[in-house]
């Protein structure tokens, strides 16, 4: 029986993006369902009605739900490209950074873009403060994951990708080389991977698109 892999995602998003990257790191043909958030389809409520979010990977019928979770499902149930390190260690260091960025890097970055204006500046101070610590987390190290892309450099699709897009989309700047070489230096690495690559959506369309969203806030002035 043939398998079925299902994703259902939005494109731009950059925890949809994760999945992808990871799918097509490990070889596995999927089919991809787009979401409209205003709208949500009756399979996507069907396979997670406690959130009602995406993205959401179906497999043989089984969903499974959240992008860390995901990830890690993916990575044990496919040989091949290992995403996490074998040693014990290593992997829950990677689990901690992989956490760190979806509870302190991104909130920052999507305020500092996009929060009400008194909440901006304070998200910038602390978008400075964790992109500096993942700067020294990355060390001499092409990727988190040492000479490969692994989980944590997946994870960091949002600072990979996502904040350059934002930081054009809002006209603000949270990057640059001169603070943060090894950062930047990183994201020329992990841009520069074809199945990253792959699994990104159209640049100047994802801005345009976020432009129009968030037209009311500061990135129409």
């Amino acid at each position: 029986m043939a398998e079925e892999v299902v994703l259902f995602g939005v494109r731009g998003s950059p925890f949809t993006c994760r999945i992808e990257i990871a799918l097509k790191l490990k070889g596995v043909q999927y089919k991809y369902i787009n979401e409209d958030l205003d709208n949500k389809s009756p399979l996507l409520l069907k396979y997670n009605p406690v959130h009602k979010k995406v993205p959401v990977l179906v497999h043989n019928g089984k969903p499974v739900l959240e992008s860390l979770v995901i990830l890690e499902y993916i990575d044990e149930t496919w040989q091949g490209y290992p995403i996490l390190p074998e040693d014990p260690y290593e992997r829950a260091t990677a689990r901690f950074w992989a956490k760190f960025i979806d509870d302190k890097c991104f909130p920052a970055i999507f305020k500092s873009c996009w929060g009400e204006e008194k909440e901006r500046e304070k998200a910038v101070e602390e978008v400075s403060v964790v992109l500096k610590i993942l700067e020294d987390e990355l060390k001499e190290k092409k990727f988190f994951g040492g000479e490969n892309v692994g989980l944590v450099d997946i994870v960091a699709v949002v600072i990979g990708f996502s904040l350059g897009v934002y930081e054009e989309a809002a006209r603000v700047e949270l990057l640059n080389k001169e603070k943060l070489p090894r950062l930047c230096n990183w994201i020329d690495e992990f841009l520069s991977n074809s199945f990253i690559k792959e699994s990104l959506p159209p640049r100047d369309k994802l801005i345009a698109s976020l432009r129009n969203r968030f037209r009311s806030g500061n990135a129409s002035k």
